[in-house]
């Protein structure tokens, strides 16, 4: 009995005495699997060449412009004439920045709960009408936007304009200069072409991306997570504040960054709103405002040689800012839960 108990130990070879190697692994991709990722790749690098040979290009016609002014004189200069070396985007930057803030306020709680809505509530054809419909938004040309700003937006929202100015003109970006609240003929023209109506017209150009960002990063929320927050006796509201919304933040926070890149660069549809200035307005309710990608739109026609390197410098300017907001959205949506999710 002690005999069949006993346990004996292999006997191994001493250390360095066999010539036993690990056997190598080979993975063998298919044919279809190597095009895919050739042409994958490929497109890849044609995008990255391309976006570079563009910076290169405005770098290289902005030189000249550039040179003669000095870059801290063109950033701070709130003029634009170069035809007396007296020009800069100051003004340009201040109204393009402030446009794109008024429409990321309007669209991003808009673009939030429609996308709760269509992955969490809408069922059936309801929600392929919807996300049909929202990404038909995005196929509206700018100019269509434009002319609704313009002829049907503007005349409807100036009371609005001048309802905000009334009680919240001691907040200073909602206070109109020379605007008499207590005329009883208030001057229209005031509130006309302004950052506000501007931004409301981008606002809507932008919701679609931001929409379709924030729906896909929602529809990726674990199944669960979600069960098992209704197993604990939540709600629904509370399994999408404790489970959709934190593990979409990053597609929330991506989304909105890129639809900042999208309004940074919209260019008809403000220039046919906005009434151009060069001097900073913070006064979003006021008339008067610019952007960059609208000034060169306005003024790409009648530039000289000189004029258009000035205006290629503000195009340079435009092209680095967005690029730092959608590679740093792209960054953001990367190191995410959902944006790790969806690259699996």
């Amino acid at each position: 009995m002690s005999a069949l108990l006993q346990t004996t130990r292999p006997d191994y070879p001493e250390a360095g005495a066999d010539d036993a190697v690990a056997r190598p692994l080979r993975h063998v991709r298919e044919l279809s699997d190597k095009v895919f990722r050739g042409v994958s790749r490929g497109g890849g690098v044609i995008v990255l060449a391309i976006m570079v040979l563009v910076g290169i290009f405005l770098t290289v016609q902005a030189t000249q412009a550039i040179s003669k002014v000095g870059i801290v004189a063109f950033l701070t200069t709130q003029k634009w004439s170069p035809e007396t070396n007296q020009f800069g985007i100051a003004a340009l930057l201040t109204g393009t920045v402030l446009i794109a803030i008024v429409a990321l306020v309007i669209a991003f709680p808009l673009s939030v709960g429609t996308a709760l809505f269509i992955t969490e509530v809408a069922t059936g054809s309801f929600r392929r009408t919807l996300v049909s419909i929202v990404d038909l938004m995005a196929a509206v040309p700018s100019v269509v936007f434009g002319l609704w700003g313009l002829i049907f937006l503007q005349p409807a929202i100036v009371p609005f304009s001048q309802w905000l100015s009334t009680w919240f003109g001691w907040i200073p970006i909602f206070r109109v200069d020379a605007a008499d609240p207590g005329n009883p003929l208030p001057d229209t023209s005031l509130y006309t072409s302004s950052t506000f109506i501007a931004g409301v017209v981008v606002s809507l150009m932008i919701i679609p991306i931001m929409t379709s960002m924030m729906r896909e990063s929602f529809s990726r929320a674990p199944i669960g997570e979600r069960e098992g927050a209704f197993a604990l006796g939540a709600t629904r509201w509370g399994m999408v504040r404790s489970v959709v919304l934190p593990f979409g933040r990053g597609g929330m926070i991506g989304g909105t960054m890129l639809g900042m890149g999208r309004a940074l660069g919209e260019t008809i549809a403000i220039y046919l709103i906005i009434n151009p200035i060069f001097n900073i307005n913070i006064h979003i309710l006021q008339n008067g405002t610019n952007s960059i990608a609208a000034h060169i739109a306005l003024r790409y026609g009648e530039a000289n040689a000189f004029s258009m390197s000035a205006l290629m410098a503000a195009g340079l300017a435009l092209f680095v800012m967005t690029m730092i907001v959608n590679f740093t959205a792209s960054a953001i949506i990367a190191r995410s839960r959902s944006g790790a999710e969806s690259e699996g």
